[in-house]
C-alpha cells in the first residue's frame, strides 16, 4: 500500500489538516492514518547557513574578509528542530511513502520552507501542492482533491530562493561592513533601513519645521459661519473685521453637488494591522499573532495576505458568513441592511490568498469564550465584511460663496441622503470603549450653511478673528508606518509584482520590531520615533541601501523569475556585483565619524572639586576634567573590607548629597553587618576618603 507523506508548516495546521481527512493516530512527530501520514515543520526548518559556515576567516567579522559570496551554498537544521527535521527525514525515506504533499502556507516563503526541507533531506519523490486559503475543513477537502504537480512551483521556489539568498547576501556583507567601520553593531537590511529612513525623515521634518501664525475672519450670518481664506497678518485681518462690519455681505453663489462615498475593501492583513492599531493599540505584531490564533482555530481565513478581495466563487460562502455575523453581532440587531456580495468578489485581484473574513465556524463559537483581544480582532473583520457589501454612503455638499469688502467668504456644510455602510460603521463604533476620532477630513472652514439665495444681502454683519498656527507632520504610528511600508517604492514596482511595498504583509510586523529591539527605534505611546542611532545609520548609509527603490527593482526581477521569464543566476550575478561595489566603495571611515555610535555616558553628579561632570569608568568614577584628580575606584579598600560593591547607585548618592545610605556592611570588628550611612570625606588629595556613620550618629573609622 502506497502512504501520501504530508508536511504542513506548523503542527497545529497538521492537525487541522488531519482532523479534516480523519486522521486520528498520533505518533511521535507526526499523525496516521486512510493513506496518510501528516507531519510538520516549525517555520524554519532548515536555514541558509551562518557566515562562518564558510570558513574560520569569517568567525570574526571583519573588513579584510568582505566580500563574502559563498561558491556553494550552504544549509543548516536549526538545533532545537533537529528531532522534528530527523522525523521528517525519516518520514520521507519510508518505502511506503509514494509522494510528499507540501501543505506549507500557500505563497513564497511556504515554498521555501518546504523545499530546503525536501532538499536537504535528499528526498526524491513527486511532489504535489496543496493551495487554500481557509483551514475549513471543507476547504482542506477540496484542496485535496486538486492537488497541484509540484512542478507547476518550480519557478516560485526559484524567486524564493533568489530572494532568500540576495537579503542574505546584502545583509551579511553590509551588516558587517558598516559595523566594522563603525566599531559598532549595525544591522543593516533591504526592507528594514528604508523603513528606518522614512522614520528618519519624517522626524527631522519635524524638527525642522517652523510654525507661523494665520488668521480667518469669519462673518456670522443666519444659521451659519463664512470664513475667509488664510490671512498672513493680524493687522490685515482686523482691518478686514472692521471693514465687513461696515459693509454688504452679498450671496454670490449656491453650489450642490451629490457626492458618493464607496464602502471600504475587505481587510488584507496590513490594512488590518492599520485599523487593529488606530482602535485598539495593538502593535503589527500582536494583531498578527491573535489573527493567526483566530485562523487555527478555525475562526479566521488565512491572515498572510495581501489581496482585499475573495475569489469570484466565494459569493455563497460570503453570504452565509454575512448571515452569521448579523445573528451573532450586537449592534446589527434590527439593522436594514441588504448584502451587495458582488463588489467585494473578483479573482483578478487575488493573488495566492483572499481577503481576510471571518468563517463559518463563527456560527458554532460562543464569542464570549474568546479571548478579549481575539474576539475584538474577530469583530472587526466581521465588521469590515458587513460594510464593504453594504451600500454607498451619498450625501449632497453645498458650497455658499459670500462677498463682503471685495473678500470671499465661504461656508460648506453637507446634507446625508443615505447614510449607506456608515451607519454599519456608526454601529459598530457604538460598541467600543474608546470613542474615535472621526475620520472625515473636515475642513475647518466646513461649517452649516445659511439657507440662502444668490443675490441674497446681509447689511453688516458681525464678524470676528479667529487665530490659528500651522501644524507640523505627526510622527509615525504603527499605522501610518504600515501606510508608508505598503506605499513605498510602489511608482517603481511592476503591478503584476508578487509583493509591492517594503516587505510582506507577513513580515512587516517583524521589520518594526527588529528595528526597536536593535535600538534603533523606540516606542513612546503610540508614536515611532528614531533613536539617535538610528538616524546617524540612516545617514552614514548609501541611498541604495535606505531607498525603497531597491525592493521595488528586486521584486520585478523575483516576479519575472516566479513567471518563468527571467534567469535567476542573471539576478544573483547582479546582487553580488553591487556588494563588491558597496564593500569597495566604503573601505574606511575617518576622523570624528568613527566615534558616531559610540555610547553615550551617563552623568552621576557634579564632581565635588570643580563642578564638572563625573562618569563611569571600567574601573573607577572619575571627572570628565582632564586637570581634575578627582577619581572614586571601584575597588576601594574601605569598600572591599566592608565586602560591599561599590555600584552606581551609592557613587551617584555621594556625589548628590555627600552620603549614601548602604545595607549589610561587613564590621571586621565583630564579623557581622549592620546598616549605616557612608560620608565622602574628600580632603583634595590624591585618594579619595570615605567615612561611615551608625545609629546614634556614631562614626567609625
Amino acid at each position: 500500500m502506497s502512504i501520501t507523506l504530508v508536511i504542513a508548516e506548523k503542527p497545529s495546521v497538521a492537525q487541522t489538516i488531519a482532523a479534516a481527512l480523519g486522521v486520528k493516530n498520533k505518533k511521535d512527530g507526526y499523525l496516521e492514518g486512510g493513506g496518510y501520514l501528516i507531519s510538520w515543520c516549525v517555520g524554519h526548518l532548515v536555514q541558509l547557513s551562518e557566515a562562518a559556515a564558510y570558513g574560520e576567516q569569517y568567525r570574526k567579522w571583519s573588513y579584510e574578509s568582505l566580500p563574502i559570496l559563498p561558491e556553494k551554498w550552504q544549509y543548516t537544521v536549526s538545533k532545537d528542530k533537529e528531532t522534528q527535521f530527523n522525523i521528517l527525514k525519516e518520514l520521507m525515506h519510508r518505502a511506503d511513502v509514494s509522494e510528499v504533499v507540501n501543505a506549507c502556507d500557500a505563497g513564497r516563503e511556504g515554498e521555501l520552507i518546504f523545499r530546503f526541507v525536501y532538499e536537504v533531506a535528499g528526498c526524491k519523490k513527486p511532489i504535489r501542492r496543496l493551495w487554500i486559503s481557509s483551514m475549513e475543513d471543507g476547504a482542506i477537502r477540496s484542496g485535496f482533491d486538486n492537488l497541484k504537480d509540484g512542478r507547476e512551483y518550480d519557478a516560485l521556489f526559484a524567486s524564493a530562493l533568489c530572494r532568500a539568498k540576495a537579503d542574505w547576501i546584502i545583509g551579511i556583507n553590509a551588516t558587517r561592513l558598516f559595523s566594522c567601520l563603525y566599531n559598532c553593531t549595525l544591522n543593516v537590511g533591504r526592507v528594514q533601513t528604508p523603513t528606518l529612513k522614512m522614520l528618519a525623515d519624517r522626524d527631522a521634518a519635524i524638527s525642522t519645521f517652523k510654525k507661523e501664525k494665520y488668521y480667518h475672519v469669519r462673518l456670522a450670518l443666519p444659521g451659519a459661519e463664512a470664513a475667509s481664506a488664510k490671512i498672513r497678518a493680524a493687522e490685515e485681518a482686523e482691518a478686514l473685521k472692521a471693514a465687513c462690519e461696515a459693509a454688504q455681505a452679498v450671496c454670490v453663489s449656491v453650489a450642490k453637488e451629490k457626492k458618493t462615498a464607496a464602502p471600504p475593501k475587505l481587510f488584507d492583513l496590513t490594512s488590518l494591522q492599520r485599523e487593529a492599531n488606530r482602535i485598539y493599540g495593538y502593535t503589527a505584531k500582536q494583531t498578527l499573532d491573535l489573527a493567526q490564533a483566530l485562523y487555527e482555530k478555525k475562526l479566521l481565513t488565512y491572515p498572510r495576505t495581501d489581496s482585499a478581495f475573495l475569489t469570484d466563487d466565494m459569493g455563497e460562502t460570503a453570504t452565509g458568513i454575512i448571515k452569521v455575523l448579523c445573528e451573532k453581532l450586537s449592534f446589527m440587531e434590527g439593522a436594514d441592511f441588504s448584502p451587495e456580495i458582488a463588489k467585494v468578489l473578483n479573482s483578478k485581484k487575488v493573488s495566492d490568498h483572499h481577503a481576510i473574513i471571518p468563517t463559518m465556524e463563527l456560527a458554532k463559537t460562543d464569542l464570549t469564550t474568546l479571548p478579549e483581544s481575539e474576539r475584538n480582532i474577530l469583530i472587526l473583520t466581521g465588521a469590515r465584511l458587513l460594510m464593504a457589501t453594504a451600500e454607498p454612503h451619498v450625501y449632497e455638499a453645498v458650497t455658499a460663496v459670500f462677498s463682503c469688502a471685495d473678500h470671499e467668504f465661504t461656508a460648506r456644510g453637507k446634507t446625508v441622503i443615505a447614510a449607506g455602510w456608515k451607519d454599519l460603521e456608526r454601529l459598530y463604533r457604538a460598541t467600543l470603549k474608546k470613542k474615535l476620532d472621526s475620520d472625515d477630513e473636515e475642513n475647518e472652514l466646513a461649517l452649516d450653511v445659511p439657507d440662502c439665495t444668490e443675490g441674497q444681502t446681509f447689511d453688516k454683519p458681525a464678524a470676528k478673528v479667529t487665530e490659528h498656527d500651522t501644524t507640523p507632520p505627526k510622527p509615525h504610528n504603527e499605522a501610518s508606518l504600515l501606510s508608508a511600508m505598503e506605499r513605498a517604492g510602489n511608482e517603481d514596482t511592476d503591478p503584476d509584482a508578487e509583493r509591492r511595498g517594503l516587505g510582506t504583509p507577513a513580515t512587516r510586523a517583524a521589520v518594526i520590531e527588529k528595528l526597536v529591539k536593535g535600538g534603533f527605534v523606540e516606542r513612546k505611546g503610540k508614536q515611532l520615533l528614531p533613536t539617535k542611532d538610528g538616524t546617524n545609520l540612516v545617514c552614514v548609509l548609501p541611498d541604495s541601501l535606505t531607498s525603497p527603490q531597491l525592493t521595488a527593482a528586486w521584486e520585478n526581477n523575483l516576479t519575472q523569475i516566479a513567471k518563468g521569464n527571467a534567469d535567476p543566476a542573471a539576478f544573483m550575478q547582479g546582487i553580488e556585483a553591487m556588494t563588491q561595489e558597496l564593500v569597495k566603495t566604503y573601505a574606511s571611515v575617518l576622523g570624528e565619524e568613527q566615534e558616531l555610535f559610540k555610547p553615550e555616558k551617563t552623568e552621576l553628579g557634579k564632581c565635588p572639586r570643580c563642578k564638572s561632570p563625573v562618569y563611569e569608568g571600567k574601573k573607577n568614577y572619575y571627572c570628565s576634567n582632564k586637570e581634575c584628580s578627582f577619581t572614586m575606584w571601584k575597588n576601594d579598600r574601605f569598600f572591599e573590607e566592608r565586602k560591599t560593591v561599590f555600584t552606581p547607585k551609592i557613587a551617584a548618592a555621594l556625589l548628590k548629597s555627600g552620603k549614601a545610605k548602604v545595607k549589610k556592611l561587613y564590621s571586621v570588628k565583630t564579623g557581622k553587618t549592620y546598616d549605616g550611612t557612608v560620608l565622602l570625606a574628600d580632603t583634595g588629595g590624591k585618594y579619595v576618603n570615605y567615612k561611615v556613620t551608625i545609629s546614634k550618629d556614631k562614626e567609625l573609622e
